[in-house]
This record gives C-alpha cells, structure tokens and sequence, in this order.
C-alpha cells in the first residue's frame, strides 16, 4: 500500500497492494486509519464518502489489488502517534514472545493484559505489539484470548499469513490445548463435554455465555493430568470448536468450575485457592500445534507463571 503523504485533515489516497486483496473495505479502513474511531469509519462508508476508484461502494466491498481508495478528510483532533506505553510493560511482553520469524510472533501472554484496547482500555497486546515493531504494518490478532487467561497467542506480520491461520483455524489444523485448575474430583472417564452454547450481552455490555439448545454447537475434550485429592483435579482441555468463554462454560456444565473464574466460578473454591495465593484464573493456553505455509509445523509449549505454579505447589494430592 502507498500513502499519499498528508495532514490528518486532508484527502488520503490509498492504493491496495495484492496481499490486501479479498478484505471488506472496511476492515481495511480500520486497519490503516490508526486511532480513527470505528464510528467515524463507518459513517464515512454509510455516507458514501469513500470511494474506490472514484465511485461509491458499501461498507461489504471486496477490495482488488490496484484498487485505489478515496478517504475524506476525517476532521479530527490532531492526532500524533499513539501515547507510549509503559516500559515495563513493553519489556514484559517483549520477554514474552516465545517465536518470531518474518510472519509470526507467538507470545506467553500473561493472564491480566488484554489482547487489545476496548471496553474502558486503551492498550492491549496489539497496541503493545505495534510499538516494539513499528516498522511492521500489517500485525493483526490471528485469534483471542480471554484478558484473565494466559498462554499462547499468535499475532500475524503479514496479511498472507493471516488469512493462512484463519483458514486452518476454521478447519481443524491448529491444536490448541490449554491447562485448568478445576474444582472437585474429575473421573477419568469423562472425556468429552459435547453442549451448545448461546452468547448474550447483558444491559451492562457484559459478555455471557449460556448452554441451551438454542446456542451452536461446541465440543471440549478433556483429559486427567493431575488430582489433588477430591479437592481440585489439574485437566488438559482442548476445544474442538472455538466459542466465546467455551472451556470456562463447558467445565462449570461438567460440574467443575475453574479457579479463579469470577464469571463461571465458584466463589468458595476460588476464596479458598486465593488464600493459597492464587489470584488468577488458572485457564492457560499452554499447547501450540500450527501448520506453515511452506508445509512444516510449529509446535511450541508455554510454562505457567509463579502464581499458578507456587499454588498448585501448595495442594495436596
């Protein structure tokens, strides 16, 4: 992509480069106009003041490679680069990253710090991410996790390598699997919870998740990695679909709430884990298995932090 160099208050043309092509229009908008609120972007779309090769287009378009795009000016407060983080903050991440090659960071992210600014916050990972690599464009989330669970993330450098894992993730070539602490005695035999799961936002703008026959469908395997008595069992969860707050809903169907979990949890197993010093969810992505492009694969395993590990190191067996 090339940009027309001007002030923040004047006419921007954008040219689409190849690896941009196939991505909705907007999307685009939002990942090149750093800062500019969606709201702005899509009111812009909505009143046909973005065109793409001098003509109107919906906020749905499909951009092509060589399509050249009209942004108005935006009529916003100057806006330099964004405020710097805290150091601190950007050397933990920075020790965190666990991979990197010329498409890929996978970083240990630790539970706490969300994958990006939104919903009262002006920073997450992504926003910490672009200012360690500022001359890398194009970092996008290749998925999510939870701001209070730890492990495993992968952020794309490049749009290729993107749409790459976006398709694997869709299909079943990325094993993902993830550790938690839960409340009770887990049988062995139980391997599988198989219950659909329903998102609803409540009055609050809180994000909560339900098992009813009306939700989709969803399927978490699960497996035994350690008993704690018929206190707590340490289980190995590996989602076979992708729902929001999945392996957390899915353990509570079972009758097993995860420590720590303020939303799904129960709240006297979480005080009594809190007293051994576990302030945390114990939810950590810890098991990576991803496909390349060029045909190999990555396979990465990320350690717990302190906190879990000096807790469990507490329990009793």
């Amino acid at each position: 992509m090339t940009n027309t160099p001007s002030q923040a208050s004047s006419v921007q043309m954008l040219e689409v480069s190849p690896e941009f092509a196939g991505q909705r229009i907007d999307n685009f908008l939002r990942n090149q106009l750093k800062g500019v609120p969606k709201t702005l972007i899509y009111r812009i779309l909505r009143k046909g003041e973005v065109r793409v090769n001098k003509g109107r287009i919906k906020p749905e378009y499909k951009l092509q490679a060589g399509d050249l795009v009209r942004v108005p000016p935006l009529r916003l407060a100057e806006r330099d680069e964004p405020a710097p983080l805290a150091q601190g903050l950007l050397e933990r991440l920075e020790a965190a990253i666990v991979y990197e090659d010329k498409a890929l960071i996978v970083l240990n992210k630790p539970a706490g710090i969300a994958v990006h600014g939104g919903s009262g916050l002006s920073y997450g990972v992504i926003e910490a991410l672009r200012q360690l690599r500022p001359d890398t464009k194009e970092l996008e989330l290749v998925h999510r996790l939870d701001r209070d669970t730890s492990g495993l993330l992968m952020v794309a450098k490049k749009r290729s390598m993107l749409r790459h894992l976006h398709q694997e993730l869709r299909g079943d070539g990325v094993d993902k699997r993830y550790m938690a602490l839960v409340r009770g005695r887990w049988e062995t035999g139980k391997k599988q919870v198989s219950a659909p799961l329903l998102k609803n936002t409540l009055r609050s703008g809180e994000r909560m998740v339900e098992v009813t026959d009306e939700g989709k469908k969803a399927l978490t395997l699960f497996r035994v990695l350690r008993r704690f008595g018929d206190f707590a069992t340490l289980v190995e969860a590996r989602p076979v679909t992708g729902r929001t707050h999945q392996i957390r809903v899915h353990a509570r169907h079972a009758g097993h709430a995860i420590a720590g979990d303020s939303k799904y949890g129960d709240e006297d197993f979480s005080r009594e884990i809190r007293e051994l010093g576990g302030k945390r969810l114990f939810l950590h992505a810890y098991g990576l298995k991803v496909p390349l492009p060029d045909g190999g694969e990555l396979n990465l395993e990320a350690p717990v932090d302190e906190v879990w590990s000096q807790t469990l190191g507490k329990l009793v067996e």
